[in-house]
């Protein structure tokens, strides 16, 4: 915990030194900020940390960044096993609904346009759930937010209990895949996370759609992630409008 916070923080200083200096220049030349002193000391860190910043604990992350416990799921609770109860009939119910041929997704060309199809789908069957309330969370503004984790917010109205559950969808046979399929931005305005809860993955896993034309769901896991592990990928970004400047432009195609 403590290395994870001390890394977070080291990381976060080289950057802001960093970042200050975007747009100044060396005395005497013209040497972009981006050569400067603190993007060298930058970078090395980031190679050296990053066996460091690999197996991180989700549920330090949690903590670190919202303030917020990542609880474990007890199986000798009652609650939490009324909960995941509730949970697996609406996974059951949404697989079938979902995979009838008649179902909106059927009309979706890409598997990654599905989800919101499964996280709409839950949060109304887990509302019709005697004992459970769902909705989509808000952040710490107040705002309703449909993308970023988590993706729904279950309470067990009788003991006013937290479980959040964010929706995955998984190819046949892609269980092995060490593809990046969950991201988490520590992020204080945008953040979800606003409760001491239980932290639940449901993976619904499909075939290929070629065979039958259909998207066809066969299955579904509920993970609990209090044990769940996570690396940070550090990625230097830029939009078109950083790319694409007037200035920046050495050529052009004729009109």
């Amino acid at each position: 915990m403590l290395r994870l916070v001390g890394s977070f923080v080291c990381l976060a200083t080289m950057i802001c030194g960093a970042t200050a200096l975007v747009g100044a220049t060396s005395p005497g030349s013209d040497t972009p900020a981006a050569e400067s002193t603190a993007v060298h000391q930058l970078v090395p860190w980031l190679l050296e940390e990053d066996r460091q910043l690999r197996g991180i604990p989700f549920s330090a992350l949690i903590a670190d960044v919202t303030g917020k416990k990542v609880m474990a799921f007890d199986r000798k609770n009652e609650v939490d096993q009324r909960v995941v109860g509730g949970i697996g009939a609406a996974c059951n119910q949404a697989i079938k609904q979902l995979s009838a041929p008649g179902s909106a997704i059927q009309k979706v060309g890409r598997i990654n346009e599905v989800s919101s199809y499964f996280e709409q789908t839950l949060r109304d069957l887990l509302n019709s759930t005697a004992g459970l309330s769902c909705d989509f969370p808000a952040t710490a503004q107040g705002r309703v937010q449909r993308f970023g984790y988590p993706d729904l917010r279950v309470v067990d109205l009788a003991s006013k209990r937290v479980f959040y559950l964010d929706a995955k969808l998984i190819a046949a046979g892609g269980r092995d895949s060490t593809l990046r399929t969950f991201y988490f931005e520590p992020k204080v305005a945008t953040n979800k996370v606003r409760d001491d809860a239980v932290h639940f993955i449901a993976g619904f896993e499909h075939e290929p759609r070629e065979p039958t034309g259909l998207w066809k769901f066969t299955r579904w896991d509920i993970v609990d992630l209090a044990r769940f592990k996570v690396k940070l990928k550090a990625e230097f970004q830029a939009s078109n409008a950083d790319i694409y400047r007037p200035e920046a432009i050495v050529a052009t195609s004729a009109k």
